[in-house]
């Protein structure tokens, strides 16, 4: 018996960078500030290596990104890398779009953007975080390795 599902589709294509960037806490609870490295990002968010781990939920700050653009966003999630205590930290950007300084980036980053309104990007947030589904070291197509790992 075969079950038909619906297939699971991303916001907008990851692309994988590596662009420097400064990640500051806008929470005084939560003090953090450091300079880390995006390694994937997309229009809605990003994944940075960070030396600590950030509690889910942590009001961020991005800035020096490229072009000097500063952005917000929330920790969507953390997952430890490997052995060497560093972590992957994915961001949820509170205002979605190229901050990157991508040239060309892909279609779907502009269409996802028109495609929903701000009470249904409100919901679709809600229910990644519940699934729990924004982890960056999976990626579509089995042809990429998780990052960090051999």
């Amino acid at each position: 018996m075969e079950v038909l599902t619906q297939k699971a589709t991303r916001r907008s294509t990851r692309i994988r960078v590596e662009i420097p960037l400064r990640v500051t806490s806008l929470d005084r609870l939560r003090p953090f500030a450091e300079k880390c490295v995006a390694v994937v990002v997309s229009a809605q968010g990003c994944g940075f290596r960070s030396p600590h781990a950030l509690p889910l939920e942590t009001p961020v700050l991005l800035s020096d990104l490229p072009g000097g653009v500063s952005t917000s966003g929330r920790v969507a999630s953390c997952v430890p890398l490997g052995s060497d205590g560093s972590f992957l930290i994915g961001v949820s950007l509170y205002n979605h779009g190229n901050v990157w300084g991508i040239a060309e980036p892909p279609d779907d980053w502009n269409e996802s953007l028109k495609r929903m309104t701000p009470a249904e990007a409100a919901t679709d947030e809600q229910a990644t975080a519940a699934k729990g589904s924004w982890p960056y070291n999976m990626f579509s197509g089995n042809t990429e390795a998780p990052l960090g790992r051999k």
